[in-house]
């Protein structure tokens, strides 16, 4: 047993302490992993907080917003609507769908380019404000992060081999 000891002491060095950092050249420290990811996570969601943070609005701009989610599930539930109503009472169906086929062309033509339009500009509008909040995200996380001052005294690795014979 002795011997054995000896051994293990002259390769690990005597102590836990020196067997755990031999060990942890190899594989992970499972707790101080858990740690990090712990805080990456923190971190990650801290920042989805600030990007998706609301600003106030006024009373005229939400009730805007809210009337602005009003066109598509109108059309959605009107469609669904224009199917039970064909099941419900065919004939009432028949004679609606017959004054629409009776609709000119470029009528059609002109609803067709007003809901792309309003959907477009919807789109493009919802992809600005997007686009607004990563910048104004990426202008405090820029200012919130700290600037090494100039210079190779900045890289510690760079730093040592200075210090070495490297130079």
């Amino acid at each position: 047993m002795g011997m054995i000891d000896k051994l293990m002491g002259a390769v690990f060095g005597s102590g836990n302490k020196a067997l755990v950092e031999t060990i942890e050249v190899f594989r992970e420290n499972s707790e101080a992993g858990a740690e990090r990811d712990a805080e990456r996570a923190k971190a990650a969601l801290e920042q989805f907080a600030s990007e998706f943070a609301r600003t106030q609005k006024g009373g005229f701009d939400r009730f805007m917003d809210g009337l602005n989610r009003v066109p598509r599930p109108a059309m959605a539930l009107g469609t669904l609507g224009l199917f039970a109503a064909a099941m419900i009472d065919p004939a009432w169906f028949s004679s609606r769908m017959q004054g629409l086929a009776l609709v000119p062309e470029p009528l059609w033509w002109l609803l067709g380019a007003i809901v792309s339009f309003y959907f477009g500009a919807r789109h493009q509008v919802k992809g600005q404000e997007f686009q607004r909040s990563l910048a104004q995200t990426l202008a405090v996380a820029q200012a919130a992060a700290p600037r090494p001052e100039p210079g190779d005294d900045t890289n510690a690795a760079l730093r040592d081999w200075k210090g070495s014979d490297g130079v």
